[in-house]
């Protein structure tokens, strides 16, 4: 069993993420889904919508579209360069997507809210990627404008 790599979990540097952030161009999203109600379409949405080349990924054979963008059924399917692979899967698939995303070329392995597994961010950083785990890129990209205040009472 390999060494745990750092802990993902917590804290990054800001500016780590934000340097993230402002360098990928292509996102490819593991669990991209076509339910409007579902937390990775919103996601794909906002990214899209600024301004990010999103590549959906979901293993559905019924699913062609998503927001009239092509759905590709696994990484290995997608047939251009792919900057980030962005995780919305559990944690069970997180070491077998890192390996895909290293296969694939990938820069960055980025997990979602809740996703993360120190054996397969060891592997993405052995392999030269940039790891994040257990953060969303769309709350990311505006935390500089959106301070929560988590003092308050509910």
């Amino acid at each position: 069993m390999p060494e745990a790599a750092i802990d993902h979990i917590y804290d990054y540097d800001p500016k780590f993420l934000d340097d993230i952030l402002k360098s990928v161009k292509s996102i490819a999203m593991v669990g991209a889904s076509p339910d409007k109600t579902k937390f990775s379409y919103g996601v794909l949405r906002v990214l899209h919508e600024t301004g990010y080349d999103m590549i959906p990924v979901n293993p559905n054979p019924k699913v062609a579209e998503i927001r009239g963008i092509k759905v590709y059924h696994s990484l290995a399917e997608i047939d251009r360069p792919v900057d980030m692979v962005e995780v919305f899967r559990p944690k069970e698939e997180v070491y077998g997507l890192a390996e895909q995303a290293i296969a694939i070329g990938a820069k960055v392995f980025w997990c979602q809210i809740g996703v993360y597994d120190d054996e397969a961010a060891k592997l993405a950083e052995d392999a030269g990627l940039k790891v994040v785990m257990n953060r969303c890129p769309k709350i990311e990209l505006f935390r500089p404008f959106w301070k929560p205040r988590l003092d308050l009472k509910i």
